[in-house]
């Protein structure tokens, strides 16, 4: 244990002394190891965020339907369209009719960009979303003024509506929106909540929005857009069996034959999230690929100033030899030395990642999160670097010949 932090000491000092030198040694890794720590704590700042919106949007527990469901191929998205009829309230009807006791409740809804005024103010292309009755088991909407529209008036389709914080305070510039009567799209509807705030995704505000009935939606837009439907077990642990039930129950309505495919779509929170883990895994997987190049460019950078350093030290590494110092000793030295400094330039680099990473977190929409398991990975990776890249150094070093090495000048 002495003779290794004997050699880490000595190493430490070289840096010190060879400050130049000891930077163009390891900076390979510092660039390495600050991409993979930035890169991971933004791929791990997206997990986060990414969980967070689809769980909101989707539900813990509950799964949606529509006329397409989650498709990769934009060619088979576009056949869907085509051939798969529109989801409407009679299918939302039929499922939650089809078993109560497994099935809690259903939610219709549908949304489109529309144009909302208040005196001289508009706000265009404005998110606007019909809703049914059974919004409240699953929107996550709680209103920080006022209430949120009753279910007597979703069911009768008052021209009732819940906005966001942001539609409230560029609509009514500072004004009381409650009860107050606005348009959208030329229809009159009266605001009876403000939603609490709900910040924003990627620079777009999630605070920008209306909720408003699905009758009253579809008296300003038609009602011949598809619907996405929401279901809700009576418990998390019946989900696979209510969805199997919401499918039977979608193909009764539709009288489909038992060899005919569904002609609609399902998917669940897991189903988002395991296509977004496949990516981001996949992104991983392509970043350490690149930086294993700037490993190894650095490691032949630490092989060749370690071969330089031996060659400056042949005296000293004769004299060790003819006091009696073994060549495990030397070896044991030499790889040290080089790991040390391998590990010097992981931890710039781990300081310079989390710098890089907070950096781009605060001048982008892109979040950050900074994982403590990063710094033994980038750390553990330097150290294997300099180890495998200083092994010929060290044996080059123990196999040098004592006499002939004290003869050096």
């Amino acid at each position: 244990m002495t003779q290794i932090l004997d050699a880490v000491r000595l190493a430490l000092a070289s840096i010190w002394v060879n400050k130049i030198r000891s930077l163009m040694m390891v900076l390979g890794n510092i660039v390495a190891v600050t991409s993979i720590i930035a890169v991971v704590s933004l791929l791990q700042g997206m997990n986060s965020y990414v969980a967070d919106v689809i769980m909101s949007d989707v539900g813990a527990g509950t799964f949606k339907i529509d006329k397409v469901g989650f498709v990769t191929d934009e060619d088979e998205q576009n056949r869907r369209w085509r051939m798969n009829p529109n989801v409407t309230t009679l299918d939302a009807r039929a499922i939650e009719r089809f078993n109560p006791e497994v099935i809690d409740a259903v939610m219709a809804e549908v949304g489109s960009g529309a144009n909302l005024a208040y005196a001289d103010n508009t706000l265009e292309n404005t998110r606007v979303r019909g809703v049914s009755a059974s919004y409240e088991e699953f929107s996550g909407y709680a209103a920080a003024l006022g209430r949120l529209p009753s279910r007597n008036e979703i069911e009768r389709g008052h021209p009732v509506a819940l906005i966001g914080s942001d539609t409230a305070d560029k609509l009514f510039e500072g004004r009381s929106p409650i009860d107050r009567v606005f348009k959208i799209n030329g229809m009159h509807f009266r605001v009876v909540g403000v939603n609490e705030k709900k910040g924003s995704v990627f620079g777009n505000s999630q605070d920008e929005f209306a909720v408003v009935p699905l009758a009253a939606f579809q008296r300003m837009f038609g009602s011949r857009r598809s619907l996405e439907l929401s279901v809700k077990p009576s418990s998390p642990d019946q989900l696979e069996q209510a969805m199997d039930e919401a499918r039977i129950a979608m193909r009764v309505q539709r009288h489909l034959r038992p060899r005919d495919p569904d002609d609609f779509g399902m998917y669940t929170s897991d189903t988002l999230m395991g296509f977004w883990k496949s990516f981001s895994q996949g992104a991983f997987a392509i970043l350490i690929g690149v930086v294993s190049l700037s490993l190894v460019v650095g490691g032949v950078v630490i092989m060749n100033i370690m071969l330089l350093v031996v060659s400056e030290r042949t005296r000293e590494i004769g004299l060790r030899k003819a006091l009696g110092a073994k060549k495990r000793d030397i070896v044991w030295q030499v790889l040290t030395e080089s790991t040390t400094l391998s590990m010097v330039g992981g931890l710039i680099g781990t300081l310079f990642g989390f710098g890089l990473a907070m950096l781009i977190s605060a001048l982008t929409p892109i979040p950050a999160s900074i994982e403590p398991w990063s710094i033994p990975l980038s750390l553990g990776m330097t150290a294997v670097v300099g180890m495998f890249f200083g092994l010929y150094p060290a044996i080059r070093a123990a196999s040098l010949d004592p006499i002939e090495a004290l003869r050096k000048e």
